[in-house]
């Protein structure tokens, strides 16, 4: 009697390190999750208009919330851009656009317009000026946004096409399909507000 007391005891201790080593190895292959991020969002005259939160989600996702006000009403084309730099002096010369000091779309990838890593669902603002949005994605961690030249959210004044273009767009060499605009910002017009991404 003992001694089955003993092997079920056994037993049981091995099945439990069984488990840790399983939950060990599954926290090491996904990482450890990253501290959130975030930022403040400003217009192109200084003014907070909102605020951005980014949290690790389970499984190597990130989750991204937004919430806004007094911007215009409508879809706005939403992404996360290559440069922590939201300059409104810093205009686009082919535009005219403020915070051209954020660059272009955040992209790990080689992928175009909507591909792009920082591309994110459309911003909606009701008829009161407020919008806000929620989202998961798997296309970046939020370490990654945190790199040496760091990244901005950047809120633009129309809305996102997803690269989903009539008939009557044409690419460069004259075949039907996104031209070189669509592809890098989904027609979305200039960017309203910025704001630097950052830990929190």
């Amino acid at each position: 009697m003992p001694g089955r007391i003993h092997l079920v005891l056994v037993a049981t201790l091995g099945a439990g390190a069984a488990a840790i080593a399983v939950s060990g190895a599954a926290e090491a292959m996904l990482g450890r999750p990253d501290p959130p991020a975030g930022a403040v969002i400003r217009n192109a005259e200084g003014k907070v208009v909102g605020s951005l939160r980014i949290e690790s989600e389970r499984f190597g996702k990130s989750g991204v919330t937004v919430s806004v006000t007094d911007l215009p009403v409508g879809f706005h084309g939403f992404h996360i851009h290559t440069k922590g730099v939201c300059d409104p002096k810093s205009i686009d010369p082919a535009t005219g656009s403020p915070f051209f000091s954020a660059g272009g779309h955040f992209n790990l990838g080689s992928g175009a317009h909507p591909d792009h890593s920082g591309d994110l669902p459309a911003l909606l603002v009701a008829a009161d000026g407020t919008g806000s949005a929620s989202a998961v994605t798997d296309r970046f961690r939020v370490r990654q946004l945190l790199d040496r030249d760091g990244s901005a959210i950047v809120i633009h004044a129309g809305p996102d096409n997803q690269a989903n273009i009539p008939d009557r767009y044409r690419q460069a060499d004259g075949r039907p399909g996104p031209d070189a605009e669509t592809l890098k910002t989904g027609d979305s017009g200039a960017r309203i507000a910025c704001g630097v991404i950052g830990a929190r």
